[in-house]
């Protein structure tokens, strides 16, 4: 496969007003209800670029830098700001916003690695990325070294499961 599709082909904006069910006992926003709704537009846009199955294969960090309280929008935007051959690295931005007083904050910003996969459930290959404005030249320049330490962190994980291992804790 040898074809490129711009960064705008895989824009996804996903937005939800935060309810009571969906907060902590402090009214804000559960983080992994956030961690949830970051998974998931990154494979929508993922499936956007590829056109294709997609997994998550991780999740860089998410700081949380500003709360999500209950009655705020939560607005997600996500976009695919590189690729492997199979593999595509997905940027998505958080911002909540005061639906009385209209003021808005980011609130996080995750960059997820989602690979495609085909009918059998293996890696298929996608589009290589066109970044055009300069946030997505800024973002798709970084993305190589995003992506070694990534692959430094899996090795370390890889090493701790090897070493912790998979016995009950009570043995």
């Amino acid at each position: 496969m040898n074809s490129k599709k711009r960064c705008r082909e895989s824009f996804v904006v996903k937005t939800s007003i935060v309810q009571p069910p969906d907060t902590n006992n402090y009214g804000t926003l559960f983080g992994g209800k956030l961690m949830a709704y970051i998974d998931d537009t990154a494979a929508i846009a993922a499936m956007r670029h590829a056109r294709k199955p997609v997994v998550t294969a991780s999740t860089d960090s998410v700081d949380f830098l500003h709360p999500i309280y209950e009655g705020n929008s939560v607005c997600l935007e996500a976009y695919c700001t590189y690729t492997g051959r199979t593999s595509m690295e997905i940027f998505v931005k958080v911002i909540a916003e005061n639906l009385i007083s209209g003021e808005r904050n980011v609130c996080a910003i995750s960059f997820l690695t989602m690979v495609a996969i085909d009918g059998e459930g293996r890696p298929a290959e996608v589009p290589q990325v066109i970044p055009e404005t300069e946030e997505e030249k800024s973002l798709f320049t970084t993305a190589k070294d995003r992506a070694e330490t990534r692959k430094n962190r899996r090795k370390d994980s890889e090493q701790r499961a090897k070493k912790y291992g998979s016995d009950y804790p009570w043995h």
